[in-house]
């Protein structure tokens, strides 16, 4: 018997001028890592790119889970502060859709996994607030750096990866005030947090750094499992 994989929706860029071959053209576009990352975790990749918000119900309704990909910064206004100077300039369209997205699965009980800036518009779907700059996350510009990520015994996260790991990580905001029924459940040596979750019976991690540039499956594998059960 062949085993049905679990249909994953990864969220995507849409991007003014990507360049492919003789093309120049709009494009949704998806770091490679992304989908390869599901698919060897076990699940079969669907790539979401930004729609119109009220089609998300309906979209998670045809998928086992959902992953929000890394991505530009979240608009301030989103979680009611005024831009810093060193913010990204907003993705308005992604923002929404992805929100969207998120409080969808929420409320569709769909297993759910942010990454980086799909961690933080988890935060801010769920009420919380976001610093807008850190240092030393990003320190080579278009360059994933590493540094360890200290779990907290107990949690969803802890339980799956118990040790103190290296990571590749690429990001200048974090959380900062947690959203409603968010736990944080792993950070760095400098405080700053670097996994959160929901806990109760639905899946819902979000982690502040990329899985899909490393070697570590594990919570990607439980996303899957959680998937599959779903």
């Amino acid at each position: 018997m062949t085993t049905v994989r679990p249909l994953i929706g990864v969220s995507t860029y849409l991007e003014a001028g990507a360049r492919w071959g003789v093309w120049e053209l709009e494009a949704a576009l998806l770091p490679a890592g992304y989908p390869r990352l599901v698919q060897r975790a076990g699940g079969l990749a669907a790539m979401l790119p930004p729609d119109a918000p009220e089609h998300a119900a309906a979209t998670v309704a045809r998928l086992d889970g959902l992953v929000i990909a890394g991505g530009p910064d979240v608009e301030p206004v989103r979680y009611g502060a005024t831009p810093d100077p060193r913010t990204g300039p907003p993705a308005r369209a992604r923002d929404a859709w992805e929100l969207a997205l998120i409080k969808a699965a929420l409320t569709a009980g769909l297993p759910l996994l942010g990454i980086c800036r799909g961690m933080q518009l988890l935060n801010v779907a769920l009420g919380g607030t976001l610093v807008q700059h850190v240092d030393g996350h990003a320190q080579t510009i278009g360059v994933f750096g590493h540094h360890p990520v200290k779990p907290v015994p107990g949690t969803v996260y802890g339980d799956l990866v118990p040790e103190e790991t290296s990571v590749p990580a690429y990001h200048h905001q974090a959380v900062d005030r947690l959203g409603a029924g968010l736990l944080a459940s792993a950070h760095a040596a400098d405080g700053t947090v670097e996994a959160v979750e929901l806990p109760g019976p639905q899946w819902v991690v979000g982690v502040q750094w990329h899985p899909e540039m490393g070697e570590d499956l594990r919570v990607t594998q439980a996303l899957v499992r959680a998937a599959a059960g779903a």
